[in-house]
């Protein structure tokens, strides 16, 4: 497929009650869209198929739709370091940050995912900070990656320790999602995770106009799956 056609199957596939919702949402300001959920658009991504070229292509487009697919059908062994620093520096958008560095993306599938994450939590970029967090907890979900030690998880805990008190709005949001991920890879790692999240927990955060419940991490890392997993 081609820009135009992906275009063409994005307004064939278009939701007016979720265009609405787009409208009271800041991303609103920077881009249009289809107002098609995510789970459709994975839809949409697998008809599709995966297309680097495709997908540097739809990444140029006005709707936010478009860049979603284009995330999406993206090819890990393709996408570049360059690339993705151009990217992270024109997200102009919140929920497309969550889609570029969590929600299973291609980025965290890269080789180099875990040295962007390693910088990107560290810089001074809000939107690497954002999009740093969202590769921790995806890369905390890879259990074969033997860079990944318990030691760099716990470093992380310790930065969002320190941090998530002062920090952005949507890099609190990405924080806790860190912390939910890193607090189900393993006993130890649970047991530290707990001990902040009973600190930090809920996280509050906004998005727009629209209510937002808050993100409840200790739910997520000591149900009772979890503790009989563990056998905490």
């Amino acid at each position: 497929m081609n820009t135009a056609q992906v275009l063409k199957l994005l307004k064939e596939n278009k939701n007016d009650r979720g265009i609405e919702n787009w409208k009271k949402m800041d991303e609103a300001a920077e881009l249009n869209s289809f107002g098609i959920g995510l789970t459709q658009l994975r839809k949409l991504a697998k008809q599709i198929g995966k297309d680097h070229e495709l997908a540097l292509k739809l990444w140029d487009s006005e709707y936010y739709d478009a860049k979603v697919i284009s995330l999406l059908i993206d090819e890990p062994k393709l996408i570049t370091k360059e690339q993705v620093e151009q990217q992270v520096e024109n997200l102009n958008s919140g929920l497309l940050s969550h889609v570029f560095s969590s929600c299973d993306a291609p980025l965290a599938k890269t080789s180099f995912a875990f040295e962007l994450a390693q910088s990107w939590i560290k810089s001074k970029s809000v939107a690497r900070r954002r999009c740093g967090y969202g590769l921790v907890y995806e890369l905390s979900k890879n259990k074969r990656n033997k860079s990944l030690t318990d030691e760099f998880f716990l470093m992380c805990i310790k930065s969002i320790d320190e941090n998530i008190d002062k920090e952005n709005n949507y890099v609190r949001m990405s924080m806790a999602g860190a912390l939910i991920g890193i607090g189900k890879r393993n006993k130890p790692l649970n047991l530290a995770s707990v001990k902040l999240a009973k600190r930090i927990s809920p996280v509050k955060y906004h998005d727009g106009d629209r209510k937002c419940d808050p993100i409840d991490i200790l739910k997520h890392i000591t149900s009772d799956y979890i503790k009989e997993k563990f056998g905490v």
